[in-house]
């Protein structure tokens, strides 16, 4: 959980640099002269690299264990992010951050915990950069290359403490006895892979061919936009609720924290009555309807937009968990998983491009494009998981009087 927490602080912080200290002209944006079209390339860079070197990363996280991969990952990009902060110019920000996304691109799947993890980054981000904006100067620095610096050491710490401690397998679990071992390693085998199974050409060809799993990629896809507009705006779209400076960092913090709260119990409830496809659907949609009506309010209705902000930042996050959970549990072997859920990853990566264009700062401060198009992908996914949901229901059908262990998951 800590490791995705500091991975999330990692690649989102760019975000509260482009508006640190910019009422003094001291903001990244400002300090290194980029225009509007440059600093969205720069974000765009790092999502291009996450998706070239997720499936390599995946290989090598097995190839040298965990403990030691994982650690090499966040080492590098402890360092790329405190080099963020010694860029002068946008050349040198594009490479940094296509580097920063190479060494960000671990592991997909994530449980509800983890990922919600990504909520507790936002917040304390927001929070770090407040205290951060009050150290412009410091040492003849800007505030915003600080806040790269201070950011970036905790997973360089922090990689040392996973090379040593990070558990690899359950086989190698040193605090487990025989017996445990074995039941744990019983437990992976056909939930989860990690490795124990090998995918063959036939498993390869069945997932490739399986035409309902497109549609769990396809409501990733559409969670993926607002993921990614949030992460990287929710500065930009709080001062445009009238919070300016300083401000605009510490009010990203309740969003999120209650971000944390709402993702945990969705998943929690979800999990435990089985519902996933309800507790995906129901997420979905009021966090569509809460986008939808802040891009439809006047631009000054500052606090109805905010408190609508909440509850969209909240339940978009809150969605995540159930929908991953929805689909691994739909997947009958190692060989489908190792397969499925880095492709499901992956694909949803061109709706986190997506949502790195949909707020314009020509504008500000409704920013009525990036609202309206997160309610319209939101609705959209909340639509097709009603839809897999009657695809399940229907086989379910079908499978009247058969193993129940055969059945498909709601």
């Amino acid at each position: 959980m800590f490791i995705y927490l500091l991975c999330f602080l990692d690649r989102s912080n760019i975000g509260n640099a482009k508006l640190l200290n910019s009422a003094t002209g001291d903001s990244l944006v400002q300090t290194v002269h980029i225009s509007d079209q440059q600093y969205l390339v720069a974000l765009m860079i790092f999502i291009v690299a996450y998706t070239i070197f997720e499936t390599p990363s995946n290989y090598m996280l097995k190839k040298f264990r965990p403990s030691r991969w994982i650690a090499v990952l966040m080492f590098g990009w402890g360092v790329m992010t405190m080099v963020l902060g010694a860029v002068q110019n946008f050349a040198g920000m594009v490479v940094v951050r296509f580097l920063l996304g190479a060494f960000e691109a671990e592991r997909a799947l994530r449980a509800a915990l983890i990922l919600a993890c990504a909520t507790l980054g936002g917040a304390f981000g927001g929070a770090i950069a407040f205290g951060v904006g009050h150290m412009n100067g410091v040492g003849g620095l800007d505030a915003w290359r600080w806040l790269f610096i201070l950011e970036g050491i905790p997973s360089c710490a922090c990689a040392i403490v996973v090379f040593f401690f990070f558990p690899d397998f359950p086989e190698t679990a040193k605090w487990l006895s025989a017996e445990e071992r074995e039941l744990a390693v019983h437990r992976i085998k056909g939930v989860a892979s990690l490795g124990h199974a090998k995918i063959t050409w036939q498993d390869a060809k069945e997932t490739l061919t399986d035409w309902r799993l497109y549609l769990h990629y396809l409501v990733y896809i559409s969670i993926s936009v607002p993921f990614s507009s949030i992460s990287l705006f929710a500065p930009t779209i709080i001062s445009g609720l009238g919070y300016e400076g300083l401000q605009a960092q510490l009010f990203t913090v309740p969003p999120y924290a209650i971000a944390f709260v709402v993702t945990v119990f969705v998943a929690w409830q979800s999990d435990k009555r089985e519902m996933r496809s309800w507790g995906t659907f129901l997420s979905l949609m009021i966090a569509g309807v809460c986008f939808l009506a802040q891009g439809a309010l006047p631009s000054q209705a500052f606090k109805a937009r905010y408190g609508l902000l909440c509850v969209a930042v909240s339940f978009s996050f809150a969605s995540i968990p159930p929908l991953l959970s929805w689909l691994t549990a739909n997947l009958k072997n190692t060989g489908a998983s190792t397969l499925a859920v880095p492709l499901n990853v992956s694909i949803g990566q061109f709706g986190q491009i997506v949502g790195v264009y949909i707020f314009k700062s020509s504008e500000a401060p409704g920013y009525p494009t990036g609202h309206f198009t997160n309610a319209a992908f939101l609705i959209e996914g909340a639509i097709v998981v009603l839809i897999l949901r009657a695809v399940y229901i229907h086989r379910n059908r079908q499978l009247v009087g058969q193993d129940g262990a055969l059945r498909w998951r709601l």
